[in-house]
């Protein structure tokens, strides 16, 4: 398999939650499994953790879990029939109070707020936005509309508000009870879906951080897919992680048209800004029926490999389609051909930047050096595996190897644009733990007599945070 800087995240679900497939996928690319909380009981999630754990273990490389949160239930009731048709022009009536199934005319809510934050005038958007409907009158707990655009309407299909509005809180006690879920498993990250701001994401960390076994931390990704997160996007990406272009249910509330452009300037913050970023929904969705994608998929995958993002993601492609294995596949191949083609501007990056830190500073100076001197290499000896972030923040060709002594770091950088985490055990004496690290790329291939790679460790060896040498190598 060729190498391959953008990282490839794909969700588990009934198609795929197979050993055997599960290990081809992650021998064809797979980096991250991202389990979707919004489906399954928490026996399921932990059965599902340890089938990834082992046939990664089969496959002879570590990948990350993330573990992906549901959210507030902003959804229509159940249909007796379990769906309706919806025509243009007609009355539709939804009804927080109802307790019957629903048929043509009405249907209840899941979301019981609802009535209290629309008025007449608004416009809902039912099903992804495929059903378009606008609000006449709210009386009590019934809210009267009008149908805009018709269409099919089945049981508990998502609502949202064109412009955003709904004060759902991102953290419900489902989500409560899955965070300690995902713990219990040491999920890698935990996503949480419609964050609105940085006290959303700091209760997340907080409730990780109580739960968590043996001090375990993960990386909490924000999905940004309210119109009320955009204005505090920056706080939000400051009180995470990472974040994910979660392009549906953000479109829906903004926009179509304004996502792209959007996207771009989320994945420039995130990098800016020494977060990952994942892109997110669609994005190879005809490989659900089909064994190619179209080029139009095949453009926005590597339009978001472009830009700089570190990982794509599968959603229903994967859990659901008909060719889980080959979507993989295909989406690698997408990612790698993107990359060949990339213009560096790594100057540019460094231009006007300040350092404060030695351990960063070290970081950008392994770029730099091992950019203009050719090297076949970057290796880092990391604890925490910041050093390795760093480097990744920065378009660069030569692969970085992140070298570390703790799984969870390891699992945590999977998800790293161009990083190639690694687990030794490597000495505390530094001389010896520089000859083991050189051992390890003279093994894989990676480098060979008389090639120069550039290395970056701490003295004393071990010490968080404490990079501060960089040695020029040259292999004998």
């Amino acid at each position: 398999m060729p190498r391959r800087a953008t990282k490839i995240v794909a969700t588990l679900g009934p198609v795929s939650s197979n050993p055997e497939l599960l290990e081809q996928m992650i021998r064809a690319g797979v980096n991250v499994v991202r389990l979707n909380f919004s489906h399954g009981a928490a026996q399921d999630h932990i059965d599902r953790a340890q089938m990834v754990r082992e046939a990664a273990r089969r496959a002879g490389r570590e990948v990350g879990i993330m573990a992906d949160l549901q959210g507030p239930k902003i959804r229509v009731g159940k249909f007796a029939d379990g769906k309706v048709m919806l025509q243009p022009g007609q009355t539709f009536i939804m009804d927080a109070a109802r307790t019957e199934l629903g048929d043509a005319q009405a249907v209840g809510l899941d979301y019981k707020a609802l009535p209290n934050e629309v008025k007449a005038g608004d416009v809902l958007l039912l099903n992804d936005g495929l059903i378009v409907i606008t609000v006449d009158e709210v009386r009590g707990s019934a809210i009267r509309t009008t149908v805009k655009l018709g269409g099919e309407l089945s049981n508990n299909k998502g609502i949202n508000k064109q412009g955003g509005g709904l004060s759902a809180p991102a953290l419900t006690a489902k989500d409560m009870e899955d965070i300690r879920t995902a713990m219990s498993f040491k999920a890698d990250y935990v996503a949480v879906s419609f964050a609105k701001s940085a006290t959303d994401m700091e209760m997340a960390r907080q409730l990780c951080n109580v739960v968590a076994p043996d001090g375990h931390r993960p990386g909490l990704i924000a999905k940004i897919e309210r119109a009320e997160a955009i204005p505090r996007l920056e706080e939000i990406l400051l009180a995470s992680d990472g974040i994910m272009v979660a392009r549906g249910d953000l479109a829906v509330e903004v926009g179509n048209a304004v996502v792209p452009a959007l996207q771009k300037r989320m994945i420039k913050l995130a990098r800016e800004n020494d977060r990952v970023v994942i892109t997110a929904t669609q994005m190879m969705e005809s490989m659900i029926t089909n064994p190619v994608p179209t080029r139009a998929e095949v453009s926005d995958v590597a339009n978001a490999v472009l830009d700089g993002t570190d990982a794509v993601m599968l959603s229903a492609e994967t859990a659901t389609g008909k060719y889980p294995l080959e979507t993989v596949m295909e989406m690698a191949k997408i990612c790698h051909a993107a990359e060949n083609g990339n213009t560096l501007k790594l100057e540019a990056d460094f231009t006007g930047k300040t350092f404060t830190r030695i351990d960063h500073a070290i970081a950008m100076g392994a770029l730099f050096t091992a950019h203009h001197l050719g090297a076949k290499a970057i290796v880092a000896l990391t604890d925490s595996g910041s050093t390795a972030l760093w480097m990744s923040r920065h378009l660069i060709q030569i692969p970085i190897y992140a070298i570390t002594s703790k799984l969870a770091t390891q699992r945590r950088m999977t998800l790293y644009r161009t990083v190639r985490p690694l687990f030794s055990d490597t000495s505390n004496d530094r001389d010896t733990a520089l000859k083991q690290a050189e051992a390890e790329l003279k093994s894989r291939g990676v480098v060979h007599t008389g090639d120069v790679y550039a290395i970056t460790c701490g003295e004393p060896m071990g010490s968080p945070g404490g990079t501060n040498l960089l040695k020029i190598c040259r292999v004998g």
